[in-house]
C-alpha cells in the first residue's frame, strides 16, 4: 500500500525541507505530487526524493539548473537499472545453453 503525505506532513517528515523549498521543488518539477480533491499529496518515493534533494543542495551546494541535471541523470540511471532487471529476468527464463550463448555474446562486446 502506498502512503501519501500532505504538504504539511512532508515538510514535517523531512526536517530540512521548508514549505518555500517544497514549492520551489514542485515548480521546477523536481517533485511531482498527485492532485486530489484535498490538494497535492506526495508518495513515499516523493519523500525519499525530497530527502535526496535536500542532501544535494546542502552537501554539494547544487542550485536549480545543476540540481535538475543531477536529478535527471539519477532518474535515467534508475530507468536503466529497471530495464536491466527485466533483461536479467528474461535471460533467467532461457535454457542453460541459451543463457551461455547470451553470456558469450556479451563478453565479445
Amino acid at each position: 500500500m502506498i502512503r501519501y503525505y500532505t504538504e504539511e506532513q512532508i515538510v514535517t517528515a523531512v526536517s530540512r525541507l521548508t514549505r518555500t523549498r517544497l514549492v520551489t521543488y514542485v515548480e521546477h518539477a523536481f517533485l511531482c505530487p498527485s492532485q486530489t480533491e484535498k490538494g497535492a499529496v506526495f508518495s513515499s518515493a516523493d519523500l525519499a526524493r525530497a530527502e535526496l534533494i535536500c542532501d544535494l543542495v546542502e552537501q554539494f551546494d547544487l542550485q536549480d539548473e545543476a540540481l535538475g541535471v543531477v536529478l535527471s541523470l539519477i532518474d535515467q540511471l534508475h530507468g536503466v537499472r529497471a530495464e536491466l532487471r527485466c533483461v536479467m529476468a528474461a535471460i533467467e527464463e532461457l535454457s542453460p545453453a541459451e543463457q551461455q550463448k547470451v553470456l558469450t555474446s556479451l563478453r565479445q562486446d
